[in-house]
């Protein structure tokens, strides 16, 4: 089959969806990968490399669409973009499903196939095309990286000859593998590191990377979905949590927060008078910004200055660290590609599969559920 990797057009995106490594692997398989030229410099891979992996380089995005029965992508097409997909064709990238209606309707209009990257089970089979998993690892790692260089003093403790200086306290809320990364990343760099999260198993998981686990009475299984994910609580269980972390927050030097429910906004874990109770110096870093935010002040792309309290905005860090980032994006499409491939060498989209049908969102002009 034919593969083309485009050159992402997305603001802040350096990202790009197959490196030459995978590239090289489709092309021992027996397909075509075409790549737009400059597609992977952002990330610091360039045409010659991709040349060298089997690929073939097209000078813009029209000649390399021509063609194509697969399109890769890191985010999802605009509008213009869409008009180049042939139709018919297969297009993989993170689509954002609950704001991409209208690209929905685009995708159905010229009956393109369309899987959704964040849409992929959360299933011991499908672990290994985790997008969102692999990029949740970025970005808690940067998270910590981003906050430690605004606070206005060390993470580790320090012995000198001008005294010594005791360690930071860092506070992750929410222990999925961002927010377990970002502990991990806090514990290396010298902080003393305590975690919350509403699900019970992840206690042990916090505990497991040195840090403490902040007690509740909210911690408990009925708090966990079926797909591993923190349920959304009732008002009176959402009460206590804030004021679970709302005593502990005040101590800390940095705060990362992570907690996310799919589908729906990010919970508010963290209050405006929480913030203005912390230490002027403290960082707080929102991973939770392109979803709403886990804190009232959080503007997504910006940093707050609350009563000398910093609330960063975190927008795409993984394009922050577009190398590893996309090393790891394209193993995970590379599997999914090999995936879709039947025993014959065939492209095939199997809507029972139990991976390829729940990432669908268009298939044969229809969108999904329609």
């Amino acid at each position: 089959m034919k593969i083309c990797v485009v050159a992402e057009t997305a603001p802040r995106e350096a990202r790009v969806a197959l490196i030459p490594d995978s590239v090289s692997k489709l092309v021992k398989a027996g397909h075509e990968v075409v790549v737009q030229s400059g597609a992977g410099v952002p990330a610091h891979f360039d045409d010659a490399s991709y040349v060298a992996a089997g690929a073939s380089i097209a000078n813009d995005a029209d000649t390399a669409h021509a063609g194509a029965q697969v399109v890769v992508r890191v985010q999802r097409p605009d509008d213009s973009e869409v008009t180049r997909i042939p139709e018919g064709a297969v297009l993989v990238s993170l689509m954002a499903p609950a704001t991409a209606h209208a690209t929905v309707n685009a995708l159905s209009q010229r009956r393109v196939t369309s899987l959704a990257l964040e849409l992929v089970p959360r299933s011991t089979r499908a672990q290994s095309m985790d997008v969102l998993s692999s990029q949740a690892t970025v970005a808690g790692y940067k998270a910590v990286l981003v906050g430690a260089s605004l606070m206005p003093r060390f993470l580790p403790m320090l012995t000198t000859a001008a005294g010594s200086i005791t360690p930071a306290k860092a506070f992750v809320i929410g222990a999925g593998v961002a927010g377990l990364q970002a502990l991990a990343t806090a514990r290396r760099l010298g902080a003393v590191t305590s975690g919350f999260d509403v699900r019970p198993a992840a206690a042990e998981q916090v505990k497991s990377l040195g840090a403490s686990f902040v007690q509740s009475d909210v911690v408990r299984a009925a708090s966990e979905d079926k797909g591993g994910y923190a349920k959304a609580q009732s008002d009176d269980e959402a009460a206590r949590t804030l004021a679970t972390i709302g005593t502990h927050i005040v101590s800390q030097d940095l705060v990362v927060t992570t907690a996310q429910i799919p589908g729906r906004a990010a919970p508010r874990l963290i209050t405006a008078d929480m913030v203005r109770a912390m230490k002027p110096g403290s960082v707080i870093v929102d991973l939770a910004a392109e979803t709403g935010g886990n804190c009232e002040l959080t503007v997504l792309g910006e940093t707050v200055n609350e009563n000398g309290v910093l609330v960063v905005g975190a927008a795409n860090l993984p394009a922050t660290m577009p190398t590893h980032a996309s090393q790891m994006f394209s193993r995970n499409v590379l599997t999914l590609l090999q995936h879709l491939v039947n025993t014959d060498g065939v492209l095939s989209i199997d809507l029972a599969d139990e991976i390829t049908g729940a990432m669908v969102l268009t298939h044969a002009g229809t969108p999904k559920g329609r």
